[in-house]
């Protein structure tokens, strides 16, 4: 099993003992959490209802969000018995590096309005868990201080169809010292978050009287998270969409630009390989047909990600293309997120071709409802989900899950 930073543990130690130790050291606002899962709830209940919305919803119908659940849990495990493991060993090396756990934490935007220093926390606890973390295009904090202060290596970008800005980012990044680019291809356009037009909620945020009781409501969220912000930093601003700081996150008048997202194209995604000497990555890839193009490209990794239902109403989960993808996607590294909650998730999509899988709204509702701790919890509740079911399935280490673990029904249906 594994201990709270992700080390291994020899199997000897009872499970239950060495589960009910670290909860002793738990904060007490996380000791009933048992799962990544029942951080939605707790966060609930301490956030805003726009920016727990924002954070929380999908797209239209939801379809593509609740794909992505429905499909994980369609596949079903075949355990192994007698295997007699003393040690289960769940690292895995992504990009020439080992990690300790084969899933890090996906992009998320507005992190630093969920919770204090929101971005630096969730990369800040990845480092120190041993797992990347991403930092979003669409953060509060500049991508020089998380990177000085949370040990950020991974940047995801929006970029624009606009050759100048492609390199000016590319040279912010460099300069910063990031070693792995991620492109998020699949928003040419704004998602239709009917969610978040309900609760009347944007990015930048309008003032409004509903937006003030939003906050008189929460009370801890107003002094632990906005106050703080703005006595300790001014007023937060979309600091990493573009080579130039972008509008405040409360503005009456501005309505944040997507910036030519729609106009950028595998033209410019070669520009930005030309230009960029680190790794580069791909997310939001579902298509054979893309994963093609983007090792033609010389991408060095691609996400399978259908952007966690918040764009294409009924898109494919990534699950369920992952498969067709990994086929197509020769010596890349191929990663996923989407619907991931328990660690039996971890395994089925390694078992059908991931080598390694990003998590987000869990982490950040983690960071929410206790900072760095939250996360940290987060990470060893999903680490000793990993190891028990290897133990169960019969796995010594990751390269034994493959798609023999796999019912055979799942197996049909992929």
């Amino acid at each position: 099993m594994t201990d709270q930073t992700g080390g291994r543990v020899a199997a000897g130690t009872p499970t239950g003992v060495a589960e009910a130790r670290r909860e002793e050291r738990l904060p007490r606002r996380l000791r009933n959490i048992f799962n990544i899962g029942e951080f939605e709830s707790a966060a609930r209940k301490r956030l805003p209802r726009g920016i727990f919305s924002y954070i929380s919803g999908s797209v239209e119908t939801g379809a593509a969000f609740r794909a992505n659940r429905s499909d994980f849990e369609d596949i079903r495990l075949v355990p192994r018995i007698l295997a007699g493991l003393a040690v289960r060993d769940q690292s895995r090396t992504l990009f020439g590096k080992t990690w300790k756990h084969p899933f890090g934490i996906s992009p998320m935007g507005l992190s630093a309005l969920t919770a204090y220093d929101g971005d630096i926390v969730l990369t800040r606890s990845a480092h120190e868990c041993g797992i990347p973390a991403v930092l979003s295009a669409t953060s509060l904090i500049s991508l020089e201080r998380v990177a000085k202060e949370g040990h950020a290596r991974w940047f995801q970008a929006y970029l624009p169809g606009d050759d100048a800005r492609v390199t000016g980012m590319v040279d912010r990044l460099t300069a910063a010292n990031y070693d792995t680019l991620v492109i998020t291809a699949d928003v040419p356009v704004a998602g239709n978050r009917e969610d978040s037009r309900r609760d009347r909620f944007g990015a930048p945020m309008k003032p409004s009287l509903d937006l003030a009781l939003q906050g008189v409501v929460r009370p801890g969220w107003v002094m632990g998270t906005m106050a703080r912000t703005l006595m300790n930093h001014g007023m937060p601003h979309f600091e990493n969409a573009d080579v130039e700081r972008g509008p405040a996150i409360i503005s009456k008048n501005v309505v944040r630009s997507f910036g030519g997202r729609g106009t950028f194209s595998w033209r410019h995604a070669a520009i930005a390989r030309e230009r960029w000497k680190g790794r580069l990555v791909i997310k939001g890839v579902l298509s054979p047909q893309d994963a093609r193009r983007a090792r033609e490209l010389g991408a060095d990794g691609i996400i399978v990600s259908n952007h966690g239902g918040r764009q294409l109403d009924y898109a494919v989960s990534g699950i369920a293309a992952l498969p067709a993808v990994k086929a197509a996607a020769g010596d890349m590294a191929v990663m996923l997120d989407g619907g991931v909650r328990r660690g039996s998730d971890v395994l089925k999509a390694i078992a059908l071709g991931a080598d390694f899988v990003f998590v987000g709204r869990p982490f950040l509702f983690a960071a929410a409802v206790a900072g760095d701790a939250g996360v940290k919890h987060a990470v060893s509740l999903l680490a000793a989900e990993i190891d028990r079911d290897m133990a169960m399935i019969g796995a010594p280490s990751l390269d034994a899950i493959t798609p023999d673990i796999l019912a055979e029904n799942a197996l049909a249906r992929r």
